[in-house]
């Protein structure tokens, strides 16, 4: 492969992001020191949260620069290696480059096994997914055995391993997902305990109250928005609130109002905490032990929408505003 393809950030988006937002080149291959890696992509993560590091606005990691390779989670496969501690053939896992092929000092891979999961999931389930819903759910949610749980954003990625969680945990588990498709896969293949429509149900607060007849104990918001406000009118005295996302409103170009919230949260001391993973740093190697262990044993399951194609990056990210994915969005190259 002596061209590499390469995906920049060609303009910050207004509104909905377009291809029109990114750029592809194409630069020669790059040469590798002692000490480096040459890493061929294999897999690439597309995620919501990627919009916001595409505005300029101060947030929790740094804006991307404008003419330059927009990065998220990379699977890739080492190809050429001046580095002691990865051979050619090992597969590795890191925040990477929108890029074919791309050195590294190697200090930020981590080794992953294809022979224990499959290298996708190690961008989903045993990745920073799984370790979001993992750890958002437990550190905040605090889910006990007989509580009810709401999950918005249910049919993706990092919704439907919080369900599964919340049922081994076990919780009643409630889904709201877009489509009656989606919400018949949470009910039939992650064990939800009921799923709502919420583009097709007209009233959602009552909907959810029928579905919740004991009121909502956690709920987990990745979503924000209406749908957010509709939980929240049915939570419980001392429910919590783990939030995730917001991706009902990563696209507006003025901030939306909604109900002021402060008298609900008071009324009933509800405990509503944002959070992003690396939070819990600290805390990732029992996650991912966990984590591991309940795929193996059968008590997880996961589900990937795959697209084909390095060309494809772009628009597959599009997608995800458009819940084209079920579960993990993940480009293979």
């Amino acid at each position: 492969m002596e061209v590499n393809k390469v995906i920049l950030l060609n303009k910050r988006p207004v509104g909905k992001p377009t291809t029109d937002d990114f750029k592809f080149i194409e630069e020669e291959n790059p040469i590798i020191q002692e000490g480096q890696v040459l890493l061929k992509t294999l897999y690439v993560s597309v995620d919501p949260y990627l919009r916001g590091r595409m505005s300029s606005a101060k947030s929790y990691v740094a804006p991307f620069e404008l003419n330059k390779p927009i990065q998220s989670g990379v699977i890739a496969e080492v190809i050429v290696s001046k580095n002691l501690d990865f051979k050619v053939g090992d597969f590795v896992s890191a925040r990477l480059d929108w890029k074919e092929v791309q050195v590294s000092d190697g200090k930020h891979l981590l080794k992953v096994d294809g022979n224990a999961a499959p290298l996708s999931a190690y961008l989903g389930i045993l990745g920073m997914t799984g370790l979001t819903a993992y750890l958002g759910l437990t550190e905040i949610g605090k889910p006990k055995a007989g509580e009810t749980l709401v999950v918005s954003g249910a049919a993706g990625a990092v919704g439907s391993i919080v369900g599964q969680i919340g049922k081994i945990l076990g919780c009643r588990v409630i889904g709201l997902a877009g489509s009656d498709e989606k919400n018949r896969i949470l009910t039939s293949k992650f064990g939800f305990d009921a799923a709502i429509n919420y583009k097709t149900t007209t009233d959602m607060k009552t909907a959810i109250a029928n579905a919740a007849p004991n009121g909502v104990d956690i709920y987990f918001d990745n979503v924000g928005g209406d749908i957010s406000d509709a939980v929240l009118a049915n939570v419980n005295q001392l429910a919590r609130v783990p939030v995730c996302g917001a991706i009902s409103v990563y696209n507006e170009t003025e901030v939306p109002m909604g109900p002021r919230i402060q008298t609900t949260l008071v009324k009933s001391s509800i405990l509503m905490q944002g959070f992003v993973v690396s939070n819990y740093a600290a805390k990732f190697p029992e996650a991912i032990k966990q984590l591991t262990t309940w795929l193996q044993e059968g008590k997880l399951t996961y589900i990937e929408t795959i697209v084909n194609g390095f060309d494809q990056i772009p628009q597959a990210f599009i997608d995800l505003f458009e819940g084209k994915n079920e579960g993990k969005m993940i480009v293979k190259i």
